[in-house]
């Protein structure tokens, strides 16, 4: 089995996404930013069903930072976007939260898994990372090895029923001579 640790950045970039999640699936944890370049790439919200309209409406008020990709029904485990995966257990890793709370951080969310819960894919901002890279600007992040950086901000998101929070943002330093590039690119 592959070691996603150990390859280079072609080589994670070359991989299928399938390829991917079998590694995840086979307990390998990393950032995703910078395997299987050309398709999207997405997080996730898992919510009781009783909590999926919030959700959506969320997303719709707030349609830059929360872009929905496809939703996954109540019990639902995959569908075209997974091309035969299980949402349950080929990610990397999942942060699951009761009332608010962090309570884990699984690579298989097997046990946590209800019939009611609904699954929301939402777009990433690695997505547009290999078109910088195949422009030739340099991302710290995947040169290093870790996860991009995220910063909470001030900025109050539109709430939707339960729904609530401050604006989270990723950056990626770019050298002044190539910010109009990556506005054009991205």
């Amino acid at each position: 089995m592959k070691d996603l640790k150990s390859l280079g950045h072609s080589e994670r970039a070359a991989m299928a996404p399938s390829e991917a999640r079998e590694l995840f699936c086979a307990g390998q944890v990393l950032p995703t930013a910078g395997i299987s370049a050309g398709y999207a790439q997405a997080n996730l919200i898992i919510v009781p069903q009783e909590l999926a309209f919030d959700v959506l409406l969320f997303a719709q008020r707030n349609p830059k930072s929360c872009p929905i990709l496809g939703v996954l029904e109540a019990g639902q485990t995959s569908n075209e976007l997974l091309a035969g995966g299980d949402i349950r257990t080929d990610v990397p890793k999942y942060m699951v939260y009761e009332n608010g709370v962090k309570v884990d951080e699984p690579t298989d969310l097997s046990e946590y898994w209800r019939d009611d819960l609904v699954t929301f894919i939402v777009g990433c901002s690695f997505t547009f990372e290999s078109a910088l890279m195949e422009s030739g600007i340099s991302i710290a992040h995947i040169d290093q090895g870790v996860n991009v950086p995220m910063y909470k901000t001030n900025i109050r998101s539109q709430s939707a029923g339960a729904m609530s929070g401050p604006m989270v943002v990723s950056m990626r330093p770019i050298p002044a001579s190539q910010v109009a590039d990556a506005v054009r690119i991205t």
